[in-house]
């Protein structure tokens, strides 16, 4: 199983962004999608999750700017991000759960990773 981000790069704050996150080697459905971010310092946080039953999921402080949609044919997450901020600097990982995840803004709800992309807000 491979998850491939791409989409990240530097952004003047109020911008947007949108990440992907491309699923080789496993047959999607029935399962939990999720991105997440680390800043330097910090630990890994759950941003936002596509579950299994349609539901979405997003941390407070990217609401109402972040959504995250999936294209289940290209078998591709997406994460579109407007009015960055820069608190929004971090590294972005998608992340897949083979199910329905109870808590999908939770790490331990995942079993595999992609390598991360870089998005950089800057004044």
């Amino acid at each position: 199983v491979r998850l491939a981000e791409s989409g990240g790069g530097a952004v003047q704050a109020g911008g947007s962004l949108r990440l992907s996150c491309a699923v080789s080697g496993y047959t999607t459905g029935g399962d939990c999608m999720g991105w997440f971010r680390k800043s330097p310092g910090q630990g890994r946080e759950g941003v936002a999750a596509l579950n299994s039953d349609g539901s979405t999921s997003y941390v407070d402080s990217v609401k109402g700017r972040f959504t995250i949609s999936k294209d289940i044919a290209a078998r591709t997450l997406y994460l579109q991000m407007n009015s960055l901020k820069l608190e929004d600097t971090a590294t972005y990982y998608c992340g897949l759960s083979r199910g329905y995840a109870r808590w999908p803004l939770r790490i331990t709800e995942y079993d595999y990773w992609g390598q991360g992309t870089q998005v950089t807000v800057q004044e």
